[in-house]
């Protein structure tokens, strides 16, 4: 029922161990590994052959050679096949598990087909086995709505954590048996969306959208929606997500614009949302007002040159200019410093300290404007920082937010002197109409030529760059709607201090007030043409007993859902007839983070009281980047307040923000945003080169980020698998605020499914054909130490399990599934029961097959809302205890302590003990190179308690150790010609090599490498102790040549040691 398709991957059927006794041959090396230490290779064999050559030991050479070419074969990597799912199964129909499992762990195997079943059968749905959701016990409903990310592309690693987190959480509480629902969506994301299809068109037509009109813009941004909009659910799907996907939706929707323009004409009416001649963010090259989260600031540490969209040359910034004013009818003057000399063109006055004693004179008088020949006031205000500068600071209303709240404070003029677009305006007189950075340059020449300019020095400053468009965020003041918060931000406030709504982890609290507190109105315009447009009209009254409104002027606007409604309301509130009224829609469009705002409850319908809204709103946990707590998670938490009188969900869980493994913020010219699919699936440098070919990124940066690419990922990224990429992100949240996302991580955890895939492999055989679980697993009395120990450690998997899911600690669940599977199962039991199957003792292999069905059926059932895929594939292939079970895994019962009562803690430390022994003793073989050969343990020991342990143990120190005998001394001394080892001050180990080894042989060898690793320290050391090395050697460099120094000394060590035993043995 499979397709081999050839890869150079490691594998064995049946093999669970790690250590290397048994071998660990599925461990699977990337192209990277190999090429690296093919390299290395071939330098240790140059060297090799110089020295021998150069010590004249043909003979020894020769030996050499053939051993070393013999055991190089040995490790040599098999060609094995990656098997590919190609039976004849319909989308939708279940997964052919009667054929064989393949013999090693293909993810492309294991994802084929179950995700199409799934949705099939309904499984995601919050309706499965329940006749209808009327009179569901709110406490039985786990409802959680999706982030929505942005249309306007296709995942990055960020949601890949988001969503791998949330499907976890859903998944874990649908086993549960709670009714759940994750709902889907998409966010048409305003700025993002226009940004792309204005781009395009360009690109494709070489027209704008003022070219062809607002109506057929729009029409090209739902044609690309409709082409390019899939491709998010694509993904999603791809990472196994279990929403539930007919209630899929779209925040541009009919349903959801409905909600939004019901909301916007709420508020409108009490109050909250009100017209008003404000100061805005505003981004010259969009032409828009911008939100504080499309702001990034760009911390600047003194002079700086920076790139500016539509400017040849780069920008300074990071300097703080001083020049005078002259006072007017005096000689004097008084110096102002500032980051931004152009905007000195709309000063409107001049603010000192009112206790400053240097300019308590002046207060009162006026300085004359150089340009403008105009007198402009010293005006006295405590919030000029006296330390800072002069001193004395220059008022630009206009322009600047501190300047604003000053001119408002002192009714000082509002001069605009930088129009939309970026240029100087009629106020700045002889640089009218140039740009505000070339303006920059002009007028301080001017002011050099006036003998006013007083001098230029480096300030640390921040730059606000919109993130859009990277351009410099120019304050303008417009006439915009917005969002009083003062009451709304006091109630969500109020709720987190009363503990009705939980804010996980904790140490996010601290901002959320902070933000709360000092939040200021929320300006909710945006100067666009696709997104939801503002449902409010500008009334023109033809009647002359009706004064003409002005733009600002609140009672001029009403809102409403339809035009007929507004023409109604407009009639009403000025006493006329329809007909004489005349209604202008606003141009403008609602800040994306509106409609997102309402999100938790437009997605049911809201305001219809529909049966979903009563079901699943509130709803019980908001899970989300902690980047966006106040634009988002804060808005909505404001908007249901404020709309319902309720709180939108019960707990926000933050998780941490991805970033490369440098630490870097992911950046498309850095070339470090990664596709998951890309993880999942594995991708070629040039494949990664040809996906920013084909993005909209800045022609200049795209060799940028190829570079980047090159550097992080020379040989692209290896196939990884979904399960793998789920598993790593979810382990990663123990980071804190960030995650240092190391692709090669996640290829490890892919190792980790082979193991989970050969253990079962291994089971399946191990079980036959017949096996037969009990209806309920019971011990039966014939169980050995170690099958009691492995319930022991099964028990405390699930313990921390239980107890770690409701605390969001996803770290210390999947630590606890890991180690269980890996270095307990695997490592330990799998092979400690090989011997036991193989007695021939009916009764007691039947115990032990008991014990290792129970440790899958469990084992699976606790990894599967982590790993959906491979714990479905494997969980179908093991039978059932009971017929009539749950069809599949995911809507199986989650295990709970009580189905694990054999927590042991006595047998535990016991067990502990006995594989520090074992690890000890199979690290001696590896030290002696004795890989097949059995030898003889002696454990040397005063300790009867460490005695009786031991021979309790001694069958299993056998079977994992591959020892011939295992003998235990009290205080008796071991035969001559062993290799020694402590375990614990009350233990020690010997292995048995006389009359085992070739011991002049391996002295020989040893001498070899002796020489070879005393010649590369001296390499070393000459290259450590040259006079320049501390500085022009990189930081990195130096450490990793600091940790291969002591590695080779450490090694040295344990070679001179080795050499001692080995002539002991003589």
């Amino acid at each position: 029922m499979s397709s081999n398709v050839t890869e150079n991957v490691a594998a064995a059927a049946g093999d669970t161990t790690t250590s290397d006794v048994a071998g660990d041959a599925s461990v699977v090396k990337s192209a990277a590994q190999l090429k690296k230490e093919a390299k290395q290779k071939a330098k240790e064999e140059k060297m090799r052959k110089f020295n021998e050559k150069k010590q004249k030991q043909d003979a020894m050479k020769e030996s050499a050679e053939g051993k070393e070419k013999k055991e190089k074969k040995k490790k040599e990597k098999k060609e094995v096949t990656v098997t590919v799912y190609d039976a004849k199964t319909k989308p939708g129909e279940r997964k052919d598990t009667v054929c064989q499992l393949p013999d090693s762990y293909s993810p492309v195997y294991v994802e084929a087909a179950w995700y199409e079943w799934w949705e099939k059968m309904g499984f995601f749905k919050p309706e499965y086995g329940r006749e209808c959701l009327e009179n569901v016990d709110p406490k039985d409903v786990f409802m959680i709505c999706i982030p929505p990310p942005n249309v306007t592309g296709s995942l990055h690693l960020g949601h890949a954590l988001t969503n791998a987190i949330e499907d976890a959480l859903t998944r874990w509480n649908r086993m549960k048996g709670k009714v759940c629902l994750w709902n889907p969506g998409c966010d048409h994301a305003g700025i993002a969306t226009q940004v792309v299809v204005e781009k395009r068109l360009w690109r494709e037509k070489g027209l704008t959208r003022h070219d062809i009109g607002r109506e057929k813009f729009v029409e090209e941004a739902w044609k690309w929606k409709n082409d390019k909009g899939g491709r998010i659910y694509d993904q999603l799907r791809k990472l196994g997500s279990s929403f539930d996907w007919d209630r899929e939706c779209f925040t541009m929707d009919p349903k959801l614009s409905r909600a939004v323009s019901e909301s916007f004409v709420r508020l409108h009416a009490d109050g909250t949302i009100y017209r008003s001649n404000r100061l805005i963010n505003w981004s010259c090259t969009l032409k828009s007002a911008i939100s504080d989260i499309e702001v990034e600031k760009r911390e600047l540490p003194g002079k700086t040159l920076l790139s500016v969209p539509g400017y040849e040359d780069k920008i300074e910034f990071g300097v703080l200019i001083e020049f005078a004013y002259k006072v007017e009818n005096s000689d004097e003057e008084i110096v102002v410093a500032t980051t931004r000399i152009e905007t000195m063109l709309g000063d409107t006055a001049v603010a000192v300290h009112p206790e400053d004693a240097r300019y308590k004179h002046l207060q009162g008088k006026n300085v004359i404007h150089p340009f403008r020949n105009e007198p402009i006031p010293i005006i006295a205000d405590d919030f000029v920082d006296m330390n800072f500068g002069t001193g004395a600071v220059k008022i630009t209303p206009a322009h600047d937010p501190n300047d604003y709240d000053c001119g408002k404070r002192n009714n000082l003029p509002f001069l605009q002197m930088i129009d939309d677009e970026g240029n100087i305006t009629d106020i700045g007189q002889q640089f009218k109409g140039m740009k505000r950075f070339l303006a920059r340059k002009a007028v301080l020449e001017y002011l050099k030529e006036m003998n006013l300019y007083r001098g230029t020095k480096d300030n640390p400053m921040v730059v606000p760059i919109c993130s859009r468009s990277k351009d410099i965020v120019e304050p303008l003041v417009k006439s915009q709607w917005f969002v009083n918060c003062t009451e709304m931000a006091a109630a969500a406030v109020k709720a987190v201090e009363d503990g009705d709504l939980e804010i996980i982890p904790d140490m996010h609290i601290k901002t959320w007030n902070q933000w709360l507190k000092n939040s200021r109105d929320w300006c909710i315009s945006r100067q666009l043409w696709w997104g939801h447009r503002i449902p409010a009209y500008f009334v023109t009254v033809n009647d002359s007993s009706v004064p003409r409104g002005e733009d600002t002027d609140n009672n001029y606007w009403v809102s409403a859902t339809t035009r007929e409604e507004a023409l109604e309301k407009a009639a009403t509130r000025f006493n006329v007839s329809k007909e004489k009224i005349q209604l202008e829609q606003d141009e403008d469009v609602l800040d994306t983070w509106f409609s997102s705002g309402i999100f938790p409850f437009s997605i049911f319908g809201w305001p219809d009281q529909t049966l979903d809204l009563k079901t699943f709103y509130p709803g019980a946990l908001l899970e989300t980047g902690h980047d966006i707590l106040f634009f988002w998670v804060a808005r909505m938490v404001m908007m249901s307040l404020k709309l319902n009188g309720v709180l939108p969900f019960k707990q926000v869980y933050l998780h941490a923000m991805v970033r490369d493994a440098h630490g870097r913020k992911m950046s498309k010219s850095l070339g470090n945003v990664i596709d998951p699919v890309d993880v999942i699936k594995g991708i070629t440098l040039e494949g990664l080169h040809k996906f920013l070919e084909q993005g909209n990124l800045d022609p200049k940066e795209v060799q940028r980020a190829k570079d980047g690419q090159k550097s992080d990922y020379p040989n692209g990224i290896p196939e990884c698998g979904t399960d793998a990429l789920r598993f790593a992100l979810c382990a990663y949240t123990a980071q804190g605020r960030d995650i240092n996302l190391d692709v090669m991580r996640v290829l490890g955890y892919r190792h980790f499914c082979n193991k989970m895939w050969n253990a079962t492999r291994f089971a399946t055989i191990t079980l036959g054909d017949n096996f037969k679980p009990k209806a309920k697993f019971e011990l039966c009395g014939l169980e050995g130490p170690m099958d009691l120990w492995i319930l022991s450690r099964l028990s405390n998997a699930v313990q921390v399990c239980e107890v770690g899911w409701p605390l969001f600690d996803f770290s210390s669940i999947t630590t606890a599934i890991h180690h269980f599977w890996q270095y307990e199962l695997c490592d330990y039991y799998l092979e400690y029961m090989k011997p036991v199957v193989q007695s021939g003792d009916e009764a007691r292999v039947d115990s032990v097959r008991q014990v290792l069905y129970t440790c899958l059926d469990i084992g699976l059932r606790l990894i599967s809302p982590f790993m959906p895929f491979i714990s479905e594939e494997l969980f179908q292939r093991l039978p059932r205890r009971t017929a009539g079970e749950s069809p599949s895994i995911c809507i199986t019962r989650y295990p709970e302590t009580k189905d694990c009562p054999f927590s042991n803690e006595k047998l535990d430390t016991d067990v502990e003990f006995v594989q520090s022994v074992i690890k000890q003793i199979r690290s001696l073989r590896a030290d002696y190179n004795l890989v097949k050969t059995k030898a003889d343990v002696y454990l040397e020991t005063s300790d009867e308690n460490v005695v009786t342990l031991v021979k309790e143990f001694t069958d299993t120190i056998k079977t994992l150790t591959y020892s011939s005998n295992v003998k235990t001394l009290i205080n008796e001394q071991p035969p001559v010609g062993c290799a020694m080892m402590t375990v614990s001050d009350k233990c020690q180990i010997h292995l048995m090599l006389k009359g085992i080894v070739d011991v002049g042989k391996e002295i020989g060898k040893l001498e070899q490498k002796k020489q070879r690793l005393m010649e590369q320290n001296t390499k070393l050391q000459e290259t450590m102790a040259k006079a320049d090395y501390e500085s022009k050697v990189p930081e990195k460099v130096r450490t990793t040549n600091s940790e291969k120094m002591l590695q080779t000394e450490n090694e040295l060590k344990k070679i001179e040691e080795a050499i001692r035993t080995f002539k002991l043995a003589e």
